[in-house]
């Protein structure tokens, strides 16, 4: 659990097929992402909760954790099974993590 007491799950804990919800901005998407994520930014996903699935598990990222955690709460207050990527996306890419770019450079987290 994360401090705000958000469930969180560490990157080495996102299974292979999971549904991942990235929260982050156009440029941090398109620098390098997770290459079957969804891509909502965080100030649009008021108006487009209905894209993620309610029946499994979503697991949330963005860069560090902080944008993805306020998400977790709000998708499991209004019902989802969220939960919070501890580390975001930098973690991932420590971890050696799969990752693609929109860009055609090579993937980073930026």
């Amino acid at each position: 659990m994360f401090g705000n007491g958000v469930p969180e799950a560490n990157v080495t804990e996102v299974p292979e097929g999971a549904y991942l919800l990235d929260v982050r901005e156009d440029d941090e998407w398109n620098a390098g992402h997770a290459p079957d994520a969804t891509h909502i930014p965080l100030g649009e996903l008021g108006q487009r909760a209905a894209e993620v699935p309610q029946d499994q598990r979503v697991y949330v990222v963005c860069r560090v954790g902080g944008r993805s955690a306020q998400a977790v709460a709000a998708l499991n207050q209004a019902g989802w099974d969220a939960v919070n990527v501890a580390g975001g996306m930098r973690a991932w890419e420590h971890a050696g993590r799969t990752m693609a770019a929109e860009s055609g450079a090579e993937p980073r987290v930026i």
